[in-house]
């Protein structure tokens, strides 16, 4: 049996207590944060730790390493790399240095978080910039252009697939309007549903064949008048299925964001109905995973067939030169 979530972890270190609560509730995977993570060798330890308590070689071990502020894995023991906005500037002055680099920027994310046995990285964000785009968002999306966004996120697909890493689209069906952070509280966007067309659906439509994506805890209006998309049936039917034409395992953004109302078991149960395949809990507090544990379903069905096809696609790591791709990516960037 496995159950249809992702959890976190409190330390560097499986406790006894996680590792009897990844045993029993047997989570479809684990999801990685600065605060787990020491030196490779540590790491590395940690990764297989969970595998062995789960008793699953391949269950899936995520990370947001995407560069700039939002990178798990840092100096000294790991290499740093660019915001994503850094790839958007750099195309809009050389397309195809601006992919070249993407891509590679990419690829070498991807073979450093394979060597530690990490399988999913969450990226690209395909999120599209306006002048009133949050903070949180800000350089970590690659511009304002959604065809840019679209051509950028694919290369960086590509480099982390040729890494031996799974990416994981973000966040449907846009956060780009979105001008609080919903770590914080709810957005609302209140654009008409043409000029969503438009400008934001227009990345996730265009890569919409990748296996792993996650949502928005953003509400729209224009879409859904009460649901943020993480928990609108109508979004995720209508938009995510429907429009974007994605047909693989959705995942939740972290639902212990304050975004959502309502205890961890309500914030589950809501996502599950509205049609979410996985829920992602990622801040390592036990009371809040065991509730989540308890509104999460066994993988079943169609969510059960999307989740195994996205593991199915997880390649291998190309083999690579690193250290001529390094030269060549700092070449690139201008370092």
């Amino acid at each position: 049996m496995i159950k249809a979530f992702i959890s976190g972890c409190a330390g560097q270190a499986l406790s006894g207590e996680e590792i009897s609560f990844y045993s029993e509730q047997q989570p479809w995977g684990l999801i990685l944060f600065r605060r787990n993570c020491g030196d490779p060798e540590q790491l590395t330890a940690l990764v297989a730790s969970f595998r062995e308590a789960v008793g699953r070689a391949d269950a899936p071990v995520l990370i947001d390493q995407e560069g700039g502020r939002v990178q798990r894995l840092r100096p000294p023991h790991w290499a740093s790399f660019p915001p994503q906005k850094r790839y958007g500037d750099l195309y809009k002055v050389d397309p195809q240095r601006g992919r070249e680099a993407a891509y590679l920027g990419a690829s070498l994310i991807g073979h450093q978080l394979r060597s530690m046995g990490i399988t999913v990285n969450c990226l690209p964000l395909l999120d599209v910039l306006t002048d009133k785009t949050v903070d949180a968002i800000g350089d970590r999306a690659y511009g304002v252009e959604p065809e840019m966004v679209a051509v950028l996120g694919k290369e960086t697909c590509e480099g982390l697939l040729a890494g031996g890493v799974l990416p994981v689209l973000k966040h449907l069906p846009g956060h780009g309007r979105a001008t609080v952070d919903s770590h914080l509280e709810l957005p609302c966007v209140e654009a008409e549903l043409d000029e969503l067309i438009g400008v934001d659906f227009a990345p996730f439509e265009a890569l919409s064949s990748y296996p792993l994506a996650m949502t928005a805890h953003i509400r729209f209006p224009k879409l859904d008048p009460h649901n943020p998309a993480t928990q609108s049936r109508e979004i995720i039917e209508n938009v995510i299925r429907g429009r974007f034409g994605f047909s693989g395992c959705l995942m939740t953004d972290d639902i212990s964001m304050e975004a959502l109302g309502g205890d961890m078991r309500e914030r589950a149960s809501h996502s599950f109905a509205a049609g979410c395949d996985i829920v992602l809990h990622c801040n390592g507090e036990m009371d809040q995973m065991r509730m989540v544990a308890d509104a999460a379903p066994e993988l079943s069905g169609i969510s059960d067939r999307r989740c195994r096809e996205a593991l199915g696609r997880l390649p291998d790591a190309q083999e690579v030169d690193l250290e001529a791709t390094q030269a060549r990516f700092r070449q690139l960037m201008g370092d």
